[in-house]
């Protein structure tokens, strides 16, 4: 089973990721559905917490915002390590849509970039196949201290300061 990073422990990934022309049918367990997939069955699937979603990074997190409180797991899919708008995505799940739950990176996930992924409010990490699942675990202590603020840590260091 693959593992997965979740709240700074490594444990065994029990969500499919399902593919962008998956059907409703395919869903058999704990799924992650593509956003347009769960959009079109949201009212059928309001009370099943066995199913999440997962955003492209061209896709609007918004369009999410009256589901939020029916959703346990929410995926950005990173396509590329060098596409940084699943951290967008992801701020404004945490900053203007208030969602509390599981958000997940997916994709091309680095060790390089889990310490930013976990200041814009990411708390799951699937990284890459290639990747060490313990290396990356360890990027998220990377720095001590941050100077901005961020879903993390809303005070900047020097209101932070005694």
């Amino acid at each position: 089973m693959p593992k997965l990073i979740k709240n700074a422990t490594i444990i065994d990934n029990e969500w499919l990721t399902l593919e962008k022309d998956a059907t409703i049918d395919a869903v058999t367990g704990k799924a992650l559905l593509p956003l347009a997939l769960y959009l079109e069955n949201a009212a059928a699937l309001s009370d099943n917490s066995n199913v999440g979603v997962w955003i492209d990074s061209d896709e609007r997190a918004d369009a999410l915002e009256p589901h939020l409180n029916n959703i346990a797991v929410i995926a950005i899919n990173f396509p590329k390590f060098v596409d940084g708008r699943g951290y967008s995505i992801a701020r404004i799940l945490r900053d203007q849509l208030g969602y509390q739950g599981e958000l997940r990176a997916i994709g091309d996930v680095l060790h390089d970039q889990m310490f930013y992924l976990k200041r814009c409010g990411f708390d799951a990490f699937a990284v890459r196949e290639d990747t060490a699942t313990e290396a990356a675990l360890a990027g998220l202590s990377d720095f001590s201290n941050s100077y901005q603020c961020a879903v993390d840590e809303p005070k900047p260091m020097f209101r932070r300061r005694g």
